[in-house]
Order: C-alpha cells, then structure tokens, then sequence
C-alpha cells in the first residue's frame, strides 16, 4: 500500500500517581502517535520513549525528529509499504528501535484494519485474554509500600513487581513477605547493581522471589551470566534484550533464565514475535514488559501477549493504574485478566474529544 500521509501527535498523559525507579520520576508522559493514512484506511502506533534519555539512548523529543527527518521520507517515497517491509526500508538508519517500532505498528494497524484482521490473530495468539501483574515503583516508605500492594491485590491482580536499588531491597522485601506471605512476587532492578553485589543480591533468595530482572548493566551479559550461577532467584533480562539475535545470545550464555519483551525497545512487534519464537524453541518462558502505554500501545501489547510462550503474567494492567483518562476506551481488569480486542488491528481507536483535549502538537508530513 502506498502512504498518503503521516501524521506525528503529542499529547501529555497525566498520570494518576507519579512513577518512581531508579531511573528518574515519571508524574506525566510526553506521548508521541503515529498514524498513518492510506488509501484504504489509517493505523495507529505509539512510541514508548520516555522524556529524557534514561531508559534507553532514545527520547521523545529525539524520536519526533528522526521520524520527520529520517524514517518518514524513506516510507512515504515508497511505491508500496508493508508491515514486513519497513525494516528493510528503514535498514540505512541505524538503531532508534522505538521510532521505528512506532511506525512499523501503525503501518501493520492499517494493513490489518484494511483486511479484517485483529493483530492477536495475525501474530498468532492463542487466548482471549491474558493474565496480567502490576509493576510498582519506588514508594517514599515501607508503610505505603504495603498499602499500595494491598490495594492492587484487592483489584486482582495475578502478580507484584517491585522497583529495586541499592538501599530499597532487602528489607522493603522482607515486610512485604511479612504482610502477604507468598504472594507471586517479583523485582526489577533497571541495571541498579553491578557484579561487585553479588553477595547482597544472594541475600535475595531467601525471599522466595519468582525472578530478578535485569540486575546488572544492559551490556554485561558475562556478568549475568556469572551471577546466575552464584544465586538460586532466576534471572530475567530486560534491556540487555535488542533483537531475536540477542536473546539467543543471553540464553546460550546462561544469561538469563526468562526473557521479558518490550516492542517498542526490539524495533516493533514483528521482531517482538521472533523473539517469542527464538526463546519457544528453547523452552525459556517470555512475559510482555510495559513502558506506561496508553490504550493505543497497550492494545498492541495485549495482542502480542496471547502469544503461546508469553506464560506469565505481563506488565500491561488495566488503564487506571496509570491514567484517569485514557485516549481509548479503557481497558478493565476481570479476575486479574484484561480481555484481547477482536476487532480487526489493535481493535481500538483514540477517542476523539479525549485525543483533541490532550493534544500539544500535530504535524502532518506528505511525500516529497
């Protein structure tokens, strides 16, 4: 299908409460949207970039302009664009997995809207609806810690991850064992720690934890490695993961034991799904990360989620978690599930009034 048009939209997400990691403090999200215009319709993506370079090397404000300068031009001059065929189109540009993943969703939400079917059905999934966990971040103390567990186990939901870092580990830990006995508990440490840990980190397995996720620096796969085979918690790699060939990597090295897939931070939902099929083929679970989507990314990570190999519960929770309002109708949680859209691509749409109130910016960007 040839592109007609792109349109790049920022709109600022407030946040119900602000969301603390090692990393920085988010309150709002700077969003940037992507929909593309075809003859035969329009699909949406979004970008998971954060506001600043923090996560990741990439940042909204940097992602808006290799879009509009780098990756669009290459499309829109394109006699025919597919979802299958924008990696091979944006090849030249170098890295920037999560503009390119934004645009690639978008262009797939199109091709699947034109032909009448959902993006869970085209990647193949299995369920109807997934399992999901909540992801909590650093609180100001233990006391609100433990409230804010209870009031998301009260909700339903199936898991709880924690934010971790030096000094916020242990012994927040050890009162959530406490208060809720053996409750599926997980940790996150955002690349916190470094090897010269591994004898605190250890302290760690008698917390019954179901995994440790990426402990030490994203490119330390030989310090992973080794700290695997010093401690029992399994280990999850989170931004260490780029590509389908850089989990097969982690794995043969015994890097990691579960692999946590974010699309936005592998360059789309087509190398997301390699990814899935590379970690299948070596019975190593996956689960669905999040990066505080709206009801546009979120739609999409619930399709990829249905996937057979996504065995655990994914960090994708309902739209209240995050948001008052969201730019879609808001997915809800039941029984610690939220349920696939079937309707053909993501299966949802921005609603107007919503999308207009929220908006900062629109830029609209034609072939040359």
């Amino acid at each position: 299908m040839k592109l007609a048009e792109v349109e790049l939209r920022r709109v600022r997400m407030p946040m119900v409460t602000p969301f603390r990691t090692s990393f920085g403090t988010q309150a709002s999200r700077d969003v940037l949207l992507v929909k593309v215009v075809t003859p035969d319709g329009e699909g949406w993506g979004e970008c998971v970039a954060l506001d600043e370079p923090v996560y990741s090397s990439e940042y909204v404000e940097g992602a808006h302009h290799v879009l509009r300068t780098h990756l669009l031009p290459r499309l829109l001059d394109a006699p025919d664009v597919t979802a299958t065929s924008v990696g091979p189109l944006l090849r030249a540009v170098k890295g920037h997995r999560m503009a390119k993943a934004a645009v690639e969703a978008a262009v797939l939400d199109a091709e699947l809207r034109a032909g009448g079917v959902s993006l869970a059905r085209y990647l193949g999934g299995v369920r109807g609806a997934v399992d999901v966990g909540v992801s909590i971040g650093i609180a100001a103390s233990v006391g609100q810690l433990l409230d804010s567990i209870e009031g998301y186990l009260a909700d339903g939901y199936r898991r709880v991850k924690l934010k971790i870092e030096p000094g916020w580990d242990v012994e927040p830990l050890t009162q959530v064992r406490r208060r809720f006995g053996d409750i599926a508990l997980w940790v996150d440490a955002n690349a916190a720690y470094t090897l010269a840990d591994v004898d605190h980190l250890a302290r760690l397995d008698e917390l019954g934890l179901q995994l440790l996720e990426q402990p030490l620096p994203e490119d330390d796969l030989a310090g992973h490695a080794e700290l695997a085979q010093r401690i029992t918690t399994p280990i999850c790699l989170d931004e260490s993961i780029t590509s389908a060939g850089s989990a097969a990597e982690a794995i043969a090295r015994g890097a990691c034991a579960v692999v946590n897939v974010k699309a936005g931070r592998v360059g789309g939902y087509l190398e997301a799904l390699r990814i899935h099929d590379v970690c299948a083929a070596r019975s190593v679970p996956v689960w669905c990360g999040g990066m505080l989507e709206t009801g546009i990314g979120r739609a999409a990570n619930v399709a990829l989620a249905t996937l057979p190999n996504f065995t655990l519960p994914g960090d994708i929770s309902a739209s209240d978690r995050y948001y008052a309002t969201d730019l879609t109708e808001p997915f809800v949680l039941h029984d610690g599930r939220l349920r696939v859209p079937d309707g053909p691509g993501i299966g949802v749409a921005p609603l107007p009034d919503v999308l207009s109130r929220l908006t900062t910016s629109v830029e609209r960007i034609g072939p040359s």
